[in-house]
């Protein structure tokens, strides 16, 4: 089995380490185009070109399904991107986890980039999903790109300017970028004075890991456990940033 991954940069970590201890024998492919980051400014256009290049490359190494594993992307380019590799090549898109958190019920904020929030697909999700629960929109400008360069002082700063704007009682937190996921539990600290004691942050990878897994045509077919990592279609190694993760250490650890 190979599943594929793309992102604009180490946002697929959180996915692809769930990928690994899911099915350690999977084949990862981890596509990304690290120095076009942040995609967030990007018009909708050239995100879906950014999107297209990564995810064309990724599906040079023949695949059983991609994982756009960037909400950003799967804002502007999954639709472009299905109807490009679909049905040969299944695409699963990284959704905020909206209707999980509406089902929680109460306050919920949702963290996402610029580029995402208050985009029609957002609240499309949330018209749709969002149910009787009070959502708040959190735009988290340079939070995303902090994480990719491992920038604490960057990170930190960024966490702090949305943890202000977070409403006071806040009960479910929406991850909505991949990128986040890797900085949960600093995010959850950032919070915690002024949101519920009884807080749940919800992300998207095990969510994403497990439909990708669903969606390969051969389950029992087995790999090799091997990691292909791409930047902008060159093969590449895993950035050094990706080492100040947990999911990054996962990923090494299994490798090794």
């Amino acid at each position: 089995m190979k599943i594929a991954l793309m992102d604009s940069g180490i946002g697929l970590l959180a996915a692809a380490a769930t990928l690994r201890k899911l099915r350690p024998d999977a084949d990862l492919v981890l596509s990304s185009n690290p120095a076009s980051m942040p995609w967030g400014p990007h018009t909708p256009e050239e995100i879906t070109e950014l999107a297209l290049g990564c995810s064309r490359a990724a599906a040079a190494f023949e695949p059983d399904a991609l994982v756009v594993a960037c909400n950003t992307a799967s804002v502007h380019a999954l639709a472009a991107l299905r109807a490009e590799l679909e049905p040969g090549l299944p695409v699963i898109g990284t959704v905020p986890a909206i209707k999980p958190a509406a089902a929680l019920g109460g306050r919920v904020a949702i963290w996402a980039t610029p580029a995402t929030t208050g985009s029609a697909y957002q609240r499309g999700l949330i018209r749709d999903f969002g149910g009787t629960a009070d959502i708040t929109e959190v735009a988290c400008p340079g939070l995303a790109d902090a994480v990719e360069h491992g920038d604490d002082d960057a990170i930190t700063a960024a966490i702090a300017d949305a943890a202000a704007r977070t409403p006071v009682g806040t009960e479910v937190l929406v991850l909505g970028c991949t990128h986040y996921e890797l900085v949960d539990e600093r995010i959850r600290a950032a919070v915690a004075p002024t949101a519920s004691r009884a807080l749940t942050l919800l992300g998207s990878a095990d969510a994403v890991a497990a439909q990708a897994l669903r969606r390969v045509a051969d389950p029992s077919r087995t790999g090799g456990g091997t990691l292909t990592v791409l930047h902008a279609g060159v093969p590449a190694v895993l950035p050094p940033a990706a080492a100040l993760y947990p999911q990054g250490n996962t990923l090494a650890t299994l490798i090794g």
